[in-house]
């Protein structure tokens, strides 16, 4: 066996794994940079005590440090001169040269002068002078203005805790969070130094349990640019690195233990962890944007071009530039993030932001027939049982909702389940066939179970607001078409009737998401009746409008109980959400034995059979009107009411064993109401 001052790797570097890698035994970092068309690679060292000049420089040599597209070193510590930090520098053709190329595919962008952040380092450091402006300017040096990389040290290692992490079933339910907002509120009473952070999720754990949810679906963690106006999160600057404003103490390398820390508190508690991710573009923007990384270190390679020099960079993601991710560097650069947080983070799963960028090729097109990066997805041993959730569509008008989304096992946010709860609540005529599919699972137009596609009900998630749009409590308080909300007045309503009316739509929203096949997702707030004003987009507010106002919490606790019993009364009853359609289980009526599917129609009612559990029968009336219901569930002994939401509390909602015993055939249902009467086996 040779000893490590004798094998290449202990000289010349490994190509990977890429980034910075400590080596305990050769007490020496392994650093590796992908870039298919740099002409120069260096590497630069810095000290805490000085940012601007590095401690050293080694300037690789592609003869020794280079292997196929990979730029590689080894540099053990005691030549590291002190040095905490680390970037790049990378020299090739100039974007001003590369344009004069009739191929988009040598349109480059490098600047040796620029100090730029590898892509795979795991914590990010903003100096003291960091300035977004100094990554704008061509052939601008920026030394002490630059995002730097941490270098790994060795530190004891997280204790884990044994055994299986969290995973649900029937009783899936999604809380969608952002982190900042959830607690940054002095309503939250989280512990000052808490707030907003993922400690402060910690703190608001028994808060999750009472509300029944069994997952978390955090809005985007990863690093981005905090002088940038960008509050949600989706500018990313580092797909590995979490964002160190969400850690309670200060430096950077904090905020992995915590949220570490955090995944592990809310396992404890049976809750599972899923990441909003944005792999469609970065927060380099278009041409006129910072060069912070990718677009220094090989541009052509990470981003998709247009091919027209005036406007080079494709935006189909919206936000100036798109990942090429047709391209295998870039492919592998997503699946070792994602290799990251589901192996050494602990994450359970993630929801991929405009998935459908994922299926461009290299011209721009979609792929409908199988886009390379799904199955090295699927085929790798880590991601292959972790929870993928996809946003079918992108920001350029493409629509993968259903069978056309080339990952065929991920889940997808079922965005006409959610427009079409909203139009049927509101009022909308004509909409009963429509709602009948909705709470079947989407299965006629989009997840078909036939024997070619073999889909299931719990891929369909489904949701009636998310961060992008109106609130609950705006959809129910404002008119507004785009948004297909309705603010409940009318002619002759009092304050107090329309008041009465907001809340009991909001009770109709939760029993509609709550009783309908699929996997169901509650934005963060709506149970108490957050508001954000009316406006769909505060994307960039960090503020009170996009804080949760915890005192929401007592003032709507009627409908905050609601929200609670309806999540414990689906959990309780798995035959809601089943591994399969639920077919010939079901039986479908109107105010009589069959649906009215008549253009005015506005009453749907269902029965659900064919389980162990429970038989359910469910009358739902969105009119403006009482409507009576000629009861179709057979025999009425044993059926009782469980839910009436045109009733006050408690009677909207009874307790389980306090149910109300069905008297009789007809049942009256108030107006825009919901009733659930249930059988137990």
């Amino acid at each position: 066996m040779s000893s490590p001052s004798c094998r290449w790797a202990s000289i010349e570097g490994s190509p990977l794994p890429l980034g910075a890698l400590w080596i305990p035994e050769e007490q020496a970092f392994n650093f590796a940079l992908y870039s298919k068309h740099a002409e120069t690679v260096t590497l630069l060292l810095f000290a805490p005590e000085d940012l601007e000049r590095p401690v050293a420089r080694h300037e690789l040599d592609f003869l020794k440090n280079k292997s196929g597209r990979i730029w590689h070193c080894r540099i053990p510590a005691a030549r590291c001169g002190g040095a905490r930090y680390y970037a790049w520098s990378v020299g090739g053709p100039s974007f001003l040269e590369s344009l004069a190329s009739p191929d988009p595919g040598e349109w480059h962008a490098f600047d040796a002068s620029k100090i730029l952040l590898d892509p795979h380092a795991r914590a990010i450091l903003f100096p003291p002078g960091y300035d977004r402006r100094a990554a704008r300017q061509p052939g601008t040096s920026n030394p002490g203005r630059a995002l730097l990389g941490i270098l790994p040290v060795a530190e004891p290692p997280f204790e884990w805790e044994d055994g299986p992490r969290p995973h649900h079933d029937s009783d899936f339910v999604i809380y969608e969070v952002h982190v900042r907002g959830f607690t940054r509120s002095p309503t939250s009473g989280v512990t000052p130094a808490k707030r907003g952070t993922f400690a402060g999720i910690v703190e608001k754990i028994p808060y999750l349990r009472r509300l029944g949810v069994t997952a978390v679906e955090l809005m985007p963690v990863f690093q981005f640019d905090p002088g940038e106006p960008n509050y949600w999160g989706y500018q990313p600057i580092g797909f590995f690195a979490p964002h160190q404003q969400y850690a309670s103490e200060g430096a950077p390398e904090r905020s992995i233990r915590e949220f570490r820390e955090m995944v592990q508190a809310l396992h404890r508690a049976g809750i599972e962890v899923i990441l909003d991710v944005v792999f469609n573009h970065t927060g380099e923007g278009n041409e006129d944007g910072p060069t912070f990384s990718l677009r220094g270190i090989d541009n052509s390679t990470y981003y998709l071009m247009t091919g027209d020099p005036s406007q080079p960079y494709a935006n189909e993601s919206g936000c100036g530039n798109t990942l090429r991710t047709a391209n295998p560097a870039a492919r592998q650069l997503i699946v070792d993030s994602l290799r990251y947080w589901a192996s050494e983070m602990h994450v359970d799963g993630f929801r991929v932001d405009e998935a459908s960028v994922l299926s461009r090729t290299e011209d721009g097109a979609v792929d409908k027939v199988e886009p390379a990066i799904f199955g090295q997805i699927a085929s790798d041993p880590i991601l292959a049982n972790v929870r993928m959730i996809a946003e079918p569509w992108d920001a350029a008008g493409t629509e993968e909702l259903g069978r056309q989304f080339p990952g065929v096992t991920w889940l997808q946010w079922n965005s006409l389940f959610r427009d079409t709860v909203r139009r049927f609540l509101r009022g909308e005529a004509g909409l009963v066939g429509a709602l009948m599919s909705a709470l079947y699972g989407s299965r006629d137009e989009l997840f078909s179970d036939e024997k070619p596609f073999a889909y299931r009900p719990m891929q369909s998630v489904n949701y009636f607001a998310s961060h992008d749009g109106f609130t609950l409590c705006d959809l129910v308080s404002f008119t507004d078409d785009a948004q297909k909300a309705w603010d409940c007045t009318s002619p002759g309503a009092s304050a107090e009737e329309v008041a009465a009316l907001r809340k009991r739509q909001a009770k109709n929203f939760c029993c509609l998401l709550f009783l309908s096949n699929g996997t169901p997702m509650l934005r963060a707030g709506d149970e108490f009746m957050q508001t954000q004003l009316g406006d769909p987009n505060p994307y960039a507010e960090d503020g009170p409008k996009t804080w949760l106002d915890w005192s929401l919490e007592r003032r709507n606790a009627d409908v905050l109980r609601f929200f609670e019993r309806m999540i414990a009364f689906r959990k309780a009853h798995p035959t809601l959400c089943r591994p399969r359609f639920w077919r010939e289980d079901i039986a479908w009526h109107g105010m009589g034995a069959r649906p009215d599917l008549s253009p005015e129609s506005r009453c749907l009612a269902f029965h659900l059979g064919g389980a162990s559990d429970c038989e359910l029968y469910v009358m739902i009336n969105a009119h403006w009107e009482p409507r009576t219901f000629s009861f179709q569930g057979g025999d009425l002994r044993g059926w009782k009411r469980a839910v009436d939401t045109g009733l006050p509390p408690p009677d909207d909602f009874r307790e389980p064993g306090s149910e109300e015993p069905l008297a009789s055939s007809d049942y009256a249902l108030g107006p825009r109401s919901v009733a659930v009467f249930l059988r137990e086996r």
